[in-house]
């Protein structure tokens, strides 16, 4: 079990819909939700593509939610403009709740540098790109590793990038890189297998709808959520057909830290909250009153609640007994009675 809850990110992503103000106001949700962090994406059109409208920079016209649309017209209308970058971080800072972004070429990571960015994310199609692990890695801040889509030996591979230049500090996080995601090929049960071959923190980048998954990822050990955040659905937006609403962010909030809390320990028995319910297991009591020389019979003698009689399994053995002395009703049946 991690020592501490769950770190929450709320990824705004392209949600600001091209406005500044609707992205301070993300912020100021997400904070007021009890996220522990907001997280952008830093990109413009031009670096991460081309201007090219061919079939092999176009999304396959069946997606759910892009559909039909070149790489290029999706970037411009979804990246966070760089001069927002600083009025976000500044709100956020002033919200009480991290800023930081996904980096994805060297002058998106000069320009994070300039705000004092505390880490960096690698999105999920950046894993392969070891030059910009690398270089997010030697700045020694704490890098976070998407692993959507990726093996094993690619997910070995960026770690290994990250650790080579420098960062001692790496959350994995398991991912499927599908938008939405379908809860059933979310295949949470890897989480622990990931711990287990990379002996590293785990956590969660999820695209499913709802809460629900994330919060089971909590009980197979993940410690970090990242869900995109909307003001609301139905404004629309790039990311917001599977992006939690801010209600639904706070909810996340309080059930990931309710798992958390339910894992405990491997302890079986009594705990200290059910320390007052044992006193009311059943034990066998004096029903009716009874005097010196009466039969022990099932219309005096009872299993119920409380504890403090013999044991229920004991009615077969006391039955047709004798009282040796006066009982009253309510009194706990002991040896020394009969």
């Amino acid at each position: 079990m991690s020592r501490t809850k769950p770190y929450i990110v709320a990824e705004m992503s392209g949600n600001h819909n091209g406005s500044l103000d609707r992205a301070l106001r993300l912020v100021d949700a997400a904070a007021d939700a009890g996220a522990d962090a907001i997280k952008i994406q830093t990109y413009t059109a031009d670096t991460m593509t081309v201007d090219v409208k061919h079939p092999r920079f176009q999304i396959s016209a069946g997606h759910d939610l892009w559909g039909g649309d070149y790489l290029y017209q999706l970037f411009e209308r979804a990246h966070t403009p760089w001069d927002w970058h600083a009025p976000i971080f500044e709100r956020a800072r002033e919200r009480g709740i991290t800023p930081f972004s996904s980096p994805f070429d060297r002058t998106a990571v000069e320009l994070l540098e300039k705000l004092d960015a505390p880490m960096y994310k690698i999105a999920s199609s950046e894993i392969t790109d070891l030059p910009l692990i690398r270089l997010c890695a030697s700045t020694g801040k704490p890098v976070i590793i998407s692993t959507g889509m990726a093996t094993l030996h690619e997910i070995t591979a960026a770690v290994e990038a990250a650790r080579g230049a420098g960062a001692t500090d790496i959350t994995v996080l398991s991912c499927t890189a599908s938008y939405p995601a379908p809860p059933e090929q979310t295949n949470l049960r890897r989480i622990p297998v990931l711990a287990e071959a990379l002996r590293l923190p785990i956590g969660l980048s999820d695209h499913t709808l709802g809460i629900g998954v994330p919060v089971a990822a909590v009980a197979l050990g993940a410690v970090l959520i990242e869900k995109h955040v909307t003001l609301s659905r139905t404004d629309g937006g790039v990311d917001s057909a599977f992006s939690l609403e801010p209600s639904e962010l706070a909810a996340l909030v309080t059930e990931s830290e309710r798992a958390w809390q339910a894992l405990g320990t491997t302890a079986i028995g009594p705990t200290e909250a059910e320390r007052e319910s044992l006193r009311f297991r059943r034990s066998l009591y004096v029903v009716a009153d009874v005097r010196a020389g009466d039969p022990v019979t099932e219309e005096n003698v009872r299993s119920i609640r409380p504890t403090g009689g013999l044991e229920p399994d004991m009615m077969g053995t006391v039955l047709g007994r004798v009282f040796t002395a006066d009982a009253a009703k309510g009194t706990p049946l002991s040896w020394d009675l009969i």
